[in-house]
């Protein structure tokens, strides 16, 4: 027990990156002993398995707790997820402008079908929103969690206090469970590492460095430039205290599990050390693993464009404009799409006239850098989950009056 209490002393990110490195160092030289890889199945495994739960009775637990009469910010953290998905969009399309990427187009053996246009991702969208809420909770559609748990949320604020308390228990027991689960990230994150440097290697990727610097420098000009500026605009202070713990706590972990639906847990416990309101958070905080999503905005615009140059089509201005709405309102719908946001490109393709069996191998370039561009961009989504969640209710607390300081000991 006492090297129990040592061992969670440490900081995690500490105990995260003394993982990746042991990871890094087991894939070079054991290659072939599979077994370690085994603790990052059982990681991500966890976390999903728990996620489901968690979001439905904390949301349910959060809103039956709701004083009627009281404050909501959602419609601020709404308008902050999708003005941030579509300047990640529009930053995008600029930087293949200026950076054009070319592909080699190899066939995408074994890609899925992809959705036919906008129309269908929506309502893809809207029938997941409805689904049963036994089989949301089962495949875990978190689309149709959050919309059930806010009606029987709703529903149990007239609920008896001893029932109140039940959800309590039952939210406060999930909750203490994902801390158990995440205090072993980093036995998750060395097998997580290690599996992809065995699998892999450092060479894997050469052939599309330029594309994977454009993906990736796209994706932390988001990160540290456009998101803190939308931050400041919100709060009116140094956004970066802000910005980098969001990365730092949230963006890491995302980065190596590359599921925004097991990073829920992270960031709810994350809002929780930033001491945001939980019936506010409780709802964000999913809602954003679906709809926040400017990682794959910038997937979707950079590789389209790169389709594009590959072919020699000619992209005038008021085009690339369309692309960036286009690929924002897909990227809403990428987490209920099979294959996330790399299924969508070829209805971005579709603009200009690129047949679905080259968009499809396009496809197939995406596989092959999802190591490097699935984890930038899941990092990027998650991070900016929390960072939207805090820069709403910082400016709700600052337009009342409210002294507000960033809370970032936790």
């Amino acid at each position: 027990m006492e090297l129990l209490r040592k061992w969670t002393r440490i900081s995690l990110i500490k105990r995260i990156l003394a993982g990746m490195l042991l990871g890094i160092i087991l894939g070079v030289a054991l290659p072939k002993f599979t077994v370690i890889g085994i603790l990052g199945t059982l990681f991500v495994g966890a976390l999903k398995a728990l996620a489901p739960l968690l979001v439905f009775f904390i949301v349910i637990h959060a809103l039956a707790q709701r004083q009627k009469g009281g404050s909501t910010n959602m419609g601020s953290v709404i308008v902050l997820y999708l003005v941030g998905t579509f300047l990640a969009a529009l930053s995008s399309v600029v930087a293949s402008f200026l950076f054009p990427s070319t592909l080699l187009l190899p066939e995408a053996n074994g890609a899925t079908a992809a959705p036919g246009g906008i129309g269908e991702v929506l309502a893809s969208l809207l029938n997941n929103a409805v689904s049963n809420p036994i089989a949301s909770l089962s495949n875990a559609n978190f689309i149709g969690i959050l919309l059930w748990a806010v009606i029987f949320g709703l529903a149990m604020s007239h609920a008896s206090e001893p029932t109140k308390k039940v959800l309590s228990d039952l939210a406060e027991c999930l909750s203490t469970s994902i801390r158990w689960v995440i205090n072993c990230a980093p036995f998750g994150i060395m097998g997580l590492v290690y599996t992809t440097v065995s699998a892999t290697g450092f060479k894997a990727f050469a052939s599309y460095a330029h594309l994977i610097l454009v993906l990736v420098g796209c994706m932390f000009f988001i990160a540290l430039i456009v998101n803190p500026i939308i931050v400041f605009l919100c709060v009116r202070r140094n956004p970066y205290p802000l910005v980098l713990h969001c990365l730092r706590e949230s963006g890491v972990m995302a980065f190596f599990t590359r599921s925004s639906a097991a990073n829920i847990p992270v960031n709810m416990a994350l809002c929780e050390k930033l001491h945001l309101d939980e019936s506010k958070y409780s709802v964000s905080i999913p809602l954003g693993a679906t709809i926040n999503m400017a990682g794959a905005a910038i997937t979707i615009s950079v590789l389209t464009l790169a389709a594009t140059n590959t072919l020699g089509i000619p992209v005038d201005f008021p085009t690339a404009f369309l692309l960036s709405l286009v690929s924002s309102l897909s990227a809403c719908g990428a987490s209920g799409v099979a294959g996330g946001s790399l299924l969508l490109i070829p209805l971005a393709c579709s603009l200009f006239g690129i047949p679905n069996d080259i968009a499809m191998q396009v496809v197939g370039v995406g596989f092959i850098i999802g190591v490097i561009q699935d984890s930038c961009e899941t990092a990027l989504n998650s991070s900016s989950d929390v960072l939207f969640t805090a820069a709403a209710e910082y400016r709700a607390r600052r337009k009342a009056g409210v002294d507000m300081q960033y809370d970032l000991k936790g």
